[in-house]
């Protein structure tokens, strides 16, 4: 059975997402609603630049006003919200036949919230990716579908975004199914629920003097949709793209620069040597 897909999505990779998972199904996406701005992702121009020309787009912040009229329009059978960062209106919820979903890359209930990737910041060493019915608040409808896994050997924003890249069009090829068939999902736990807010500047500052692995982790969380990770040397406040395990020896206290590169350093943590990429 084919879909009439509306995708709701403010970040070209949420797109992508739902256009790749319509097009191996064989289902349309007849509408893609997205935001003329928004403080999380930045303007939304480069995502619209980056959809197919055959795509039908609307951008509005009306989504009662002037989104709810235009999807009724086009009789969806199903919403896929896929970094969508506004809460999504009982007036959209009600119209698609079969029902609406989001796609969120944490393991629900933990990580609710605009910066799931924080529960790898915070020490989880797991990528976890879940696609759930779309409820009135976020992040707290019936989970339809599923996916952990071990943190990527890249262990850089790169590669956490293909991690969750995979694991939600896993999800959303079992969700979707789930949803047509009817299927309720299953409720989530509040007693296992956490939020995940934003960054803040303080946490955006790595310690070189952390182990290799801590700084890796919270680095690759802070990269994920952009370069936010930042580091003080000699004064000086530098924004890191990337880390990686360095193959030398030291002996040197932490937080000491070994090397010095083009576009980097070498330092020493608080176990092993690290490869630091700078903007």
């Amino acid at each position: 059975m084919s879909l009439r897909i509306v995708g709701l999505n403010a970040f070209l990779p949420g797109f992508r997402l739902v256009h790749e998972f319509a097009e191996r199904n064989g289902h349309e996406v007849v509408l893609v609603v997205t935001l003329p701005e928004t403080s999380r992702y930045g303007a939304s121009d480069p995502m619209v630049a980056g959809l197919p020309e055959s795509t039908n787009v609307l951008i509005t912040r009306k989504l009662r006003t002037v989104a709810a009229p235009v999807i009724a329009a086009l009789r969806p059978d199903v919403i896929i919200s896929a970094a969508f960062p506004r809460l999504i209106p009982g007036e959209i919820l009600d119209l698609p036949k079969y029902g609406a979903v989001n796609c969120h890359p944490s393991p629900l209930p933990a990580g609710r919230g605009p910066t799931p990737q924080r529960l790898i910041y915070e020490g989880d060493e797991r990528v976890g990716a879940t696609v759930h019915r779309t409820a009135a608040e976020f992040d707290t409808g019936a989970i339809l579908a599923q996916r952990i896994a071990p943190l990527p050997d890249d262990l850089n924003g790169t590669g956490l975004m293909r991690s969750w890249r995979t694991l939600l069009s896993e999800c959303l090829d079992e969700a979707v199914p789930r949803l047509v068939a009817g299927d309720s999902g299953e409720p989530q736990d509040p007693s296992a629920a956490s939020e995940a807010p934003f960054f803040t500047d303080a946490e955006r500052l790595l310690d070189p003097t952390e182990p290799s692995r801590v700084i890796r982790r919270k680095a690759a969380a802070l990269n994920v949709t952009a370069p936010t990770a930042q580091i003080e040397l000699d004064g000086t406040t530098h924004l890191i793209t990337r880390t990686d395990p360095a193959d030398v020896s030291s002996s040197a206290e932490p937080g000491t620069v070994l090397e010095h590169h083009p576009d980097g350093w070498t330092i020493q943590t608080a176990d092993t040597p690290l490869r630091l990429t700078r903007a």
